[in-house]
């Protein structure tokens, strides 16, 4: 394991011992990436009994895309980013997206093969495969809960409003699932919507809305920093931050990762440090991508900006009692003490163009769709001139799915491409990479293992 010297591996440059997947010996394992779903997955790696090391480029966790994320902490059929209300208007201000000039090729291609499951089974078939895995995160995840007691400004109550007649048909795909899976909810009248929260307000009109009293939304920064300090008081798991890894080692039974030397490093400082172990795990969100190209799998995952204004409220009359999303423009607000968290605003890009800045005109169009979706819904809620910008890459797969399992080589595993849709899901993958990794048998039907392998895309 780690010991107490700056930049500590876990074996020197000792050999590895032991096999991947013999659920008989723990193991050392990197996880690269200390956002939620690298949090999660050292959590339920060291809960197998594995000695971890989590190794985050930023100074501490949750810095990345984690700390922009909506509140919505499991999705629903209206949440996923997929399926018949996705893109469903090709019109930007429609559809809550907007595609930034030199939307080239590959990201129309992207587009197309989203829009394949705007077809209800088609919808309904890849939600099925999904399902498994939002209630193995819902275990998960009350799991972690009870055993720790935390508290991570949890709220039961999600209001999906939906503005036109022509979405409500729109959405009606999903409200069979909710159905078929007897998922509990109510179908409002825009009446009944007002009635049960009170900062909704019927004019201009809308065509209704779908309540579910049981989901949550929580605040998934402090979760992933709860997690940590939960590890952190236990052991076994050791946090490497501000360290960036710079390439990933697979060599016939070893598996390690090269660090890139720290800003400021002495000059004589050119020894490349590496740091070996049993395995490894991506975890680094849209930094994962380019890790895994450099040793030769190419994941068709598409980067998108996702945008969050934080606002004090402005009038505590005003302000919702559950949380209340924009079904359509997938635009969430979720209250958290005295400030609302307002999270969409996705622009879809060239993936070529993730790392420049985005523009000053197409950042106020995203955020002026925060500002408008609040003002639609909740108006007078939020001091929208006070609140503070958040921008983020988040990445999604042109299935919806997450990518989950292994990958290349029996010593590396993935997890990525959670999307925008619940952070809650990061608990049920975390969980599915331990069992992946120690050779156990996933709680998951074969369907639904076969929807979020690597592979797939092939």
């Amino acid at each position: 394991m780690p010991g107490s010297a700056p930049h500590a591996t876990f074996n020197g440059n000792a050999p590895l011992r032991r096999p991947v997947g013999n659920s008989n010996q723990n193991m050392d394992v990197i996880v690269i990436g200390g956002g939620i779903a690298g949090v999660a997955t050292a959590y339920h790696l060291r809960a197998a009994g594995h000695r971890v090391c989590v190794v985050e480029r930023h100074a501490t966790v949750a810095q990345g895309a984690t700390y922009g994320h909506g509140g919505n902490v499991l999705p629903t059929p209206l949440d996923v980013w997929f399926g018949p209300t996705f893109l469903a208007s090709r019109q930007n201000a429609k559809n809550g997206v907007i595609n930034k000039i030199g939307f080239n090729g590959a990201a129309r291609q992207f587009v197309k093969q989203l829009a394949a499951l705007q077809e209800p089974e088609a919808f309904a078939r890849q939600y099925g495969r999904l399902r498994p895995l939002i209630e193995a995160s819902r275990d998960a995840m009350a799991d972690v809960e009870a055993r720790f007691g935390l508290e991570f400004e949890q709220t039961s109550g999600l209001l999906h409003l939906v503005r036109a007649e022509h979405e409500w048909e729109q959405t009606q795909p999903a409200l069979g699932l909710l159905r078929q899976y007897e998922v509990p909810h109510h179908v409002l009248t825009p009446a009944e919507c007002a009635a049960y929260e009170h900062s909704v307000r019927t004019e201009p009109e809308f065509a209704g809305g779908v309540l579910f009293e049981r989901e949550r939304t929580a605040n998934c920064p402090l979760f992933a920093k709860l997690i940590k300090q939960t590890l952190d008081s236990q052991g076994g798991v050791q946090f490497m931050l501000g360290c960036e890894v710079s390439a990933i080692r697979l060599e016939g039974q070893r598996a390690s990762v090269e660090l890139a030397p720290r800003a400021g490093a002495a000059a004589r400082s050119r020894e490349v440090e590496v740091i070996h172990a049993d395995a490894v795990v991506v975890a680094a969100g849209h930094g994962s991508l380019a890790l895994l190209e450099r040793i030769g799998l190419r994941l068709p995952l598409h980067p998108l900006r996702l945008h969050t204004l934080v606002a004090p409220i402005a009038h505590e009359e005003c302000a919702p009692h559950v949380a209340i999303v924009d079904a359509v423009k997938r635009i969430g607000i979720s209250r958290m003490n005295q400030r609302l968290r307002i999270a969409g605003g996705a622009v879809l890009q060239s993936a070529g163009q993730i790392d420049k800045p985005l523009g000053e005109a197409v950042t106020k169009e995203a955020l002026a769709l925060l500002g408008q979706a609040t003002h639609d819904w909740i108006p007078g809620a939020a001091r929208i001139s006070a609140a503070l910008p958040w921008e983020g890459v988040k990445l999604l797969s042109p299935d919806g799915l997450p990518v989950i399992g292994n990958a290349l080589h029996p010593r590396l595993f993935v997890n990525a491409g959670h999307g925008p849709a619940g952070w809650g899901l990061a608990c049920g993958a975390g969980k599915l990479v331990a069992d992946l990794l120690s050779g156990h048998a996933p709680g998951l039907p074969d369907d639904t293992l076969a929807a979020l392998r690597t592979d797939r895309f092939q």
